[in-house]
């Protein structure tokens, strides 16, 4: 073997997965647009799976109320205000449409009172699909997707306040390997 190819098979598994949320999104072949985050974690796939199927996974970073159904028809509800109940007025439920366990899960994102009228009257598919993909056997690759996104200015704030948001939680994520 060369030293070169040595060096590069070294270099390879030897490099560390960096831990850090990466803004990917595009449009897709029908000019809509794709909000795309996609990160590796230092987990196999099936402990990074209970961040996303677990209640108290889900609380160390997505919200300290949140409790999951996880089943198709199920639901995702949280609440950033821990001294507040899932049942509270500003909890946010997202439906589960689908999952595959340990591949991936997708949630239907509801619009709340904080997005205009116009927005939440036009919304018919605004989702969020995410996916996990096998590293190695220590390493997970997340890509969290969103897709629906309508057009309009204020479709524009909607999707602007999801890149800001879904880059925080994805942030809050990575957070906890940092610690």
């Amino acid at each position: 073997m060369s030293k070169y190819i040595l060096f590069f098979v070294m270099a390879v598994t030897t490099h560390s997965f960096s831990q850090s949320v990466k803004n990917t999104s595009y449009k897709n072949q029908a000019g809509e647009r794709v909000l795309r985050f996609e990160m590796v974690i230092p987990l196999d796939i099936k402990n990074a799976w209970r961040l996303f199927s677990e209640d108290n996974q889900l609380q160390k970073w997505i919200a300290p109320v949140s409790h999951i159904e996880l089943r198709t028809g199920g639901s995702i509800v949280t609440n950033y205000d821990s001294s507040k109940k899932l049942t509270d007025a500003t909890s946010i439920t997202m439906p589960i449409i689908n999952f595959i366990e340990n591949e991936m899960i997708t949630l239907k994102v509801n619009l709340n009172g904080k997005f205009s009228k116009n927005t939440r009257d036009t919304d018919r598919n605004l989702q969020e699909i995410i996916q996990l993909r096998k590293i190695d056997d220590k390493h997970t690759k997340i890509i969290s997707s969103m897709v629906g996104f309508g057009d309009g200015e204020d479709w524009d704030k909607t999707y602007s306040f999801f890149t800001k948001g879904n880059e925080w939680t994805y942030n809050e994520l990575i957070r906890i390997f940092k610690k």
